[in-house]
């Protein structure tokens, strides 16, 4: 398996968010973060970064812990974020290029990888563009190419559709199937349930810091005892805790 979550009890400030939290994502699954507003996702994905440190139990890798070997660790992953950040002294090529620095890819590998993203998301002429030339949406896509050129062996994904056009979003679905294949291992935080629905392999429900269901549609549908839920039906179930609590 690529990632293993065991015993996670963490949050930030000494507020303790995340009680005993226990999941795994397989070699070539896809599978998908949700939970109310609250619930945890954010302190799950900033615990699987290394942005926070449990208080207790552990995060692996391929093996590997961030305590172990903290640059290999990262390594492994590549990081979407809800918002996207770059750095507005720097060009997409320059992205693209600190990226390759970071993971340890030479110059000619990471723009012949990125070359490919950038036709997919249309930013083929804009390598000597600055952050501040770009939308919220185009900001996004650069997010993306960075990520995917490095080629991890996790994905952590958070709400990668916000900003994103339905053109962009079924291109960064296509190129997360493909990745799927190859072996790699994606784990996404979203609200766009229908389309989680569609393309997850199972989900991870998240409320009130612990996870509740951990399994396929026909595991979450049994758990909260709703035969013929959508996902979508299965969320707004979480607001009535008489019908998961048992």
């Amino acid at each position: 398996m690529t990632l293993k979550i065991e015993n996670l009890t963490g949050g930030y400030f000494g507020n303790t968010v995340l009680k005993n939290v226990d999941f795994t994502v397989e070699n070539g699954e896809l599978v998908g973060l949700i939970g109310l507003n609250g619930a945890g996702k954010s302190t799950t994905i900033q615990e699987i970064i290394g942005l926070l440190s449990p208080y207790q139990g552990q995060v692996l890798i391929d093996g590997l812990s961030i305590q172990k070997d903290a640059e290999s660790y990262r390594k492994k992953i590549g990081f979407i974020p809800e918002q996207p950040s770059l750095y507005e002294e720097l060009t997409l090529r320059e992205h693209i290029e600190v990226t390759a620095l970071a993971y340890d890819i030479d110059k000619e590998t990471a723009m012949a990888r990125a070359e490919k993203l950038l036709k997919t998301f249309r930013l083929s002429d804009k390598l000597d563009w600055f952050p501040s030339n770009f939308s919220k949406g185009m900001k996004q896509k650069v997010m993306i190419i960075c990520a995917f050129l490095t080629q991890p062996s996790l994905y952590i994904i958070d709400e990668p559709f916000l900003g994103l056009d339905p053109i962009a979003i079924n291109d960064l679905i296509a190129l997360m199937l493909e990745m799927k294949k190859t072996g790699a291992s994606i784990l996404m935080s979203t609200h766009i349930l229908a389309t989680a629905e569609k393309f997850c392999d199972k989900f991870i429900v998240l409320h009130e810091g612990q996870v509740i269901a951990d399994g396929d549609l026909a595991a979450l549908r049994a758990k909260f005892n709703l035969p013929d839920a959508s996902l979508d039906e299965i969320y707004l179930a979480l607001t009535q805790t008489e019908s998961w609590q048992a």
